[in-house]
C-alpha cells in the first residue's frame, strides 16, 4: 500500500492484503464475488492500534478476510465524506459509533454489517462474539442467502440517505431557539464538577461559546458562570497537560481529572479560542494565561515544517525501556518522579503507581515560584521519555481553526507574534494544500471539503483583523466564490459536503458543521464589503438549516451562527491621523468580548480596503472610533473610555420580552 495517509502506512504491514478506497478494490469485489471488508479510523487512535494488534496482526484473523472479503482501508482525516456516511451506517444497525469502524459492504458499497471495535475471538474481552465468528457468519449469509444480505444493504443504504438528504427550506426561527438550546444545556450542567452530563466528560467548545454569546446578548450571569466555572476546572484538571500546556481529548471521569491522552489539533484550537473569549467576558487573567499555554503547545510541539500544524497526537506511548506501550505513560508521574511532598499534593499524586497531574489544591503564595520553576523542571525531563507517536497530516480544515486561534491571540493578548504564526500557516495552506483537504511529506491529497474551505476562509477572515493585511481578505473572498460555484444545494439554500455533491451536514460535533461556518463568513464579509449578496447567501444557507436550529442537539455552532444573523453586528472602524496610532483603542478590543464585530483599523488618507471606512476621518487631528449599527453610528469616539462604553451596549437578544430565567442555581 503506497499511500500518504499516516493511518494506511500504519497497516501497508499487516498480513491483511489491505487496498485504499477506490473504484479498483469495487471492481474487484464485484469481480471475485466477495463483500468488502471495509476498516475507517486514523493514526492516532488507541482502540485502532488494540484491533490491529489483536486482529489485523493475527494470521488466523487475516487469512479468513483475504480469502473471504476485499479488505479495505480509510484513514477518517482524508475521507470525511466517507467517515460521516459509514458512521451514520454504523449508527443505524449498531445504535452506537466510534472509531473504529467496522462494516461488511456490498460491491457497490452498501453495508449489511456495521459495528465499531470488535475483539478477535469469541470471550475476548468479555465479548460474546468475536470477529472470527462475525465474518465467518457473514461470509456464509452472503454465499448462501445473498438476496437477504442484499435487500439489508439496500435498506440500510435508503436509512444513511435520508439522514444525509437536506431539509426544505424552513423559516428562520428566532431567538427562543438560542434560549431552547441554553436552557437545554443548563439543564445538564454538573454543578459541583462543570460541564455537562456525566462520564465520559468532552469539552463542548460549541456549547460554551454560544453560552458566552447568550450572556452578552440578555445579561444573563447564570450562563457566564456555567462558562467560567466549567473552564476553570478543566484548566486544573487531567484533561490539561498541566506541564505543556495542551488538552487532551476527553475526560474519562466527571471530575476531569483522568483523561482518553489522545491530543487533537482541533480540539485545541477551538478550546485556545474559547478561553480567549472568556478572558474577555469575565476578564480573568488565569483564562488569557490557560490560552497562551495552548498556543504556546500547538506552536512547539505540533508545527510541521514549511508552516502547517499536524493533525494530532497518540493516546499510547512506550514504555522506557521497553517495546511495550501503554496508554499515557508519556503523562503520568509517580510521587517519587516529582521528587518533593509539596509538589505530589499541588498536582494531586497520591498512594503508589503512576497518576495524571492536576491542580489539587492552590499553591501558597510562597509555592508559587517553586511551582513555576518545577513544571519547566519536569517537563524538560518528560522531553527525554519515549513520546507519543505523531500523525503529521496536515488537515486543512483543522489548520483553520488553528489559524483563527492564533489570529484572535494575536488581538486579545497584544502578541504580534501570533499573528506573524498564523501568517505562516496561512500561507502554507494556500501554497501547498489549496483546493486539497490533507497535506503530507510534499504531497497534497483527498478534494477540500466544505469544513476545509470555510475553516480556512475563516481563519483568513480573522488574520485579516488581526493584521489589517488586504492578501487575507482577498482570500478569503475567493474561497467563498468557489463554495458558491459548486457546493450550495439548490433545493435547500445550505452547504453540501463536497463539491457538486449531495451530502448537506447541518449537525455540529467536535467541530462546527462547516454550514455553521460558512454562514459567519458570508455575514462578516456582507459587512466588510458592503455587498448583500453574501448576505443573502447566509440568510438561504440558515433556512436551509432551520430543521437542525429548531432542534438544538448538536446545532450549538449553528446557533451562534443565528445569533450572528438576529444580531444588528457592530461595525468599528478606528481612523487615526497620519503619524498617530491606533493602539489605544486596540487595548479597548483586546480586553471587550464583542463577538459579531466586524474590525477595520486604518490611517487618515489611506486607501480604504473595504467601503466601512469611506468618509470616516480622524476627528480634531485624534484618532477616532466610529461604532456603527447597519451602517448607523454613534457619535464618533477620540476617548477609549468613551469608546470602551459603546462595545459594552449589545443588541438585546430579546427586545420585545424577556425569556423564562435558565433552569438550576
Amino acid at each position: 500500500m503506497f499511500e500518504a495517509s499516516p493511518y494506511l502506512r500504519q497497516h501497508a504491514h499487516n498480513p491483511v492484503d489491505w487496498s485504499p478506497w477506490g473504484e479498483a478494490a469495487l471492481a474487484r469485489a464485484r469481480r471475485d464475488g466477495r463483500p468488502v471488508f471495509l476498516s475507517i479510523g486514523y493514526a492516532t487512535c488507541h482502540w485502532c492500534h488494540v484491533m490491529e494488534a489483536e486482529s489485523f496482526e493475527d494470521e488466523e484473523v487475516a487469512a479468513l478476510i483475504n480469502a473471504r472479503f476485499v479488505p479495505v482501508k480509510v484513514d477518517r482525516e482524508e475521507r470525511p465524506d466517507l467517515d460521516d456516511h459509514y458512521l451514520k451506517a454504523v449508527m443505524a444497525l449498531s445504535g452506537g459509533g466510534g472509531w473504529p469502524m467496522t462494516l461488511v459492504l456490498t460491491p457497490d458499497g452498501e453495508p449489511f454489517f456495521a459495528a465499531t471495535y470488535l475483539p478477535a475471538r469469541d470471550g475476548d474481552r468479555g465479548a460474546r462474539r468475536g470477529l472470527i465468528s462475525v465474518l465467518r457468519e457473514l461470509s456464509e449469509l452472503y454465499a448462501t442467502h445473498r438476496d437477504r444480505a442484499l435487500e439489508l444493504a439496500k435498506q440500510t443504504s435508503a436509512r444513511v440517505r435520508a439522514l444525509s438528504r437536506p431539509s426544505p427550506p424552513g423559516d428562520l426561527p428566532g431567538p427562543e431557539a438560542i434560549h431552547a438550546a441554553v436552557a437545554a444545556m443548563a439543564r445538564r450542567f454538573d454543578p459541583e464538577h462543570g460541564g455537562f452530563g456525566g462520564a465520559p466528560k468532552f469539552p463542548m467548545p460549541g456549547g460554551l461559546e454560544l453560552l458566552l454569546r447568550y450572556h452578552h446578548r440578555t445579561g444573563d450571569e447564570r450562563a457566564l458562570g456555567m462558562v467560567a466555572f466549567t473552564l476553570e476546572r478543566m484548566a486544573n484538571g487531567g484533561i490539561r497537560d498541566q506541564l505543556g500546556g495542551g488538552f487532551h481529548r476527553y475526560s474519562t471521569d466527571e471530575r476531569w481529572e483522568v483523561p482518553h491522552f489522545e491530543q487533537m489539533l482541533y480540539d485545541n484550537a477551538q478550546l485556545a479560542a474559547v478561553y480567549l473569549d472568556a478572558a474577555q467576558a469575565t476578564g480573568r487573567a488565569r483564562f488569557a494565561e490557560v490560552a497562551r499555554e495552548v498556543l504556546e503547545y500547538l506552536d512547539r510541539e505540533m508545527a510541521v515544517e514549511g508552516g502547517g500544524f499536524a493533525s494530532a497526537t497518540d493516546a499510547d506511548s512506550r514504555v522506557p525501556g521497553s517495546d511495550r506501550t501503554e496508554e499515557g505513560r508519556y503523562f503520568t508521574w509517580t510521587r517519587e518522579e516529582l521528587g518533593s511532598e509539596e509538589l505530589a499534593g499541588y498536582f494531586g499524586v497520591e498512594g503508589p503507581g503512576r497518576r495524571v497531574l492536576h491542580v489539587a489544591a492552590a499553591p501558597p503564595e510562597e509555592l508559587r515560584a517553586t511551582v513555576e520553576e518545577a513544571r519547566a523542571r519536569l517537563l524538560e525531563i518528560r522531553r527525554r521519555r519515549p513520546p507519543p507517536a505523531r500523525d503529521d497530516q496536515v488537515v486543512a480544515a483543522w489548520n483553520g481553526l488553528a489559524i483563527s486561534a492564533f489570529a484572535r491571540g494575536a488581538e486579545v493578548l497584544s502578541e504580534p507574534r501570533y499573528a506573524q504564526r498564523a501568517a505562516k500557516a496561512a500561507d502554507f495552506l494556500l501554497r501547498e494544500v489549496r483546493g486539497h483537504r490533507t497535506w503530507r511529506a510534499g504531497e497534497a491529497r483527498s478534494a477540500a471539503t466544505l469544513d476545509d474551505l470555510a475553516f480556512v476562509a475563516q481563519g483568513l477572515l480573522d488574520l485579516f483583523e488581526a493584521t489589517q493585511e488586504r492578501r487575507w481578505l482577498s482570500e478569503a473572498i475567493a474561497l467563498h466564490r468557489d463554495l458558491e460555484a459548486h457546493f450550495i444545494d439548490p433545493a435547500s439554500g445550505a452547504f453540501r459536503f463536497t463539491r457538486d455533491g449531495e451530502q448537506v451536514l447541518d449537525e455540529d460535533g467536535v467541530e462546527p458543521s462547516g454550514n455553521a461556518v460558512a454562514i459567519r463568513n458570508l455575514i462578516r464579509l456582507a459587512e466588510l464589503t458592503e455587498d448583500e449578496h453574501w448576505r443573502t447567501q447566509a440568510m438561504n444557507a440558515l433556512r436551509g438549516t432551520s430543521a437542525a436550529l429548531q432542534r438544538g442537539v448538536a446545532a450549538e455552532w449553528l446557533l451562534g451562527s443565528l445569533d450572528a444573523a438576529l444580531d444588528a453586528p457592530p461595525e468599528i472602524v478606528v481612523v487615526a491621523p497620519r503619524g498617530g496610532s491606533t493602539a489605544a483603542f486596540e487595548s479597548v478590543l483586546a480586553k471587550t468580548f464583542v463577538p459579531n464585530r466586524t474590525v477595520l483599523l486604518t490611517t487618515e488618507g489611506a486607501a480604504p480596503i473595504s467601503p466601512l471606512a469611506e468618509g470616516k476621518i480622524a476627528q480634531r487631528g485624534q484618532t477616532t472610533a466610529y461604532v456603527c449599527r447597519h451602517r448607523v453610528c454613534d457619535r464618533p469616539a477620540t476617548d477609549p473610555a468613551v469608546f470602551q462604553q459603546q462595545l459594552s451596549e449589545p443588541e438585546p437578544l430579546f427586545t420585545d420580552h424577556s425569556p423564562e430565567p435558565l433552569p438550576g442555581r
